[in-house]
């Protein structure tokens, strides 16, 4: 299984502080800070946010895509308008989502450097 993700991002300062936005409601936080990454998760760093500095802009389809487990539909409301209200650009607001094997909620959210960061739930019936 995966351990840990990295997301490239071209201005470390401005990321950490709309993912510390953006991650709150899904328990994620602030874990730790090095010179040019800085990790979040909820016991150790899950999600490292790492500044590439001569990264240059993407289109907007070609950014990573994460996808973080949320414990409820209230948290994936929450990490959507946290990351709205923190820059983010709404790619899917929070919605059911049924499909042939699973039913789950989910949202997506764009950051500045067009990476797509998911939150999902799978309500029980």
């Amino acid at each position: 299984m995966i351990d840990h993700v990295s997301l490239a991002v071209s201005d470390l300062a401005r990321s950490v502080l709309f993912y510390e936005r953006a991650f709150a409601p899904l328990g994620l936080s602030k874990l730790v800070t090095r010179p040019a990454m800085v990790g979040f998760g909820k016991s150790y760093p899950e999600v490292w946010i790492d500044l590439r500095s001569g990264m240059k802009p993407l289109a907007l389809d070609n950014g990573a895509h994460v996808c973080l487990r949320a414990p409820s539909t209230e948290a994936v409301d929450a990490f959507h308008a946290a990351a709205l209200a923190a820059g983010a650009r709404s790619e899917s607001a929070p919605s059911l989502r049924p499909h042939d094997r699973v039913k789950y909620y989910g949202a997506f959210v764009v950051d500045f450097d067009g990476n797509r960061i998911e939150a999902v739930t799978f309500p029980k019936e």
